[in-house]
């Protein structure tokens, strides 16, 4: 572990050195397709859970328990509840 400044100095060099010499990234060397649909559905699932959130803060709103909103996402309440309480809007 680099201790002095000039330890330090030269141990970030090294890094600086082992990070350009780093291959590209396993996803570089994979299908372009295959890359697109994974970045979609990533997108999608980002736009699914905005949804969600909003569902479950009209749900709220409108008086419903976490019990029943747990219900409904396929989880307890207080599961629901943890996930979403500090998301609502």
């Amino acid at each position: 572990m680099p201790r002095t400044a000039d330890e330090i100095v030269q141990h970030a060099d090294q890094l600086a050195t082992r990070f350009e010499n780093c291959p590209p990234p396993e996803a570089d060397k994979h299908d372009p397709q295959a890359i697109s649909l994974l970045r979609g559905a990533v997108a999608s699932r980002g736009t699914a859970e905005r949804h969600l959130i909003a569902a479950v803060t009209a749900a709220r709103k409108s008086g419903m328990s976490w019990a029943a909103i747990g219900h409904f996402v396929g989880t307890s309440g207080e599961a629901a509840r943890q996930r979403y309480s500090a998301r609502l809007t």
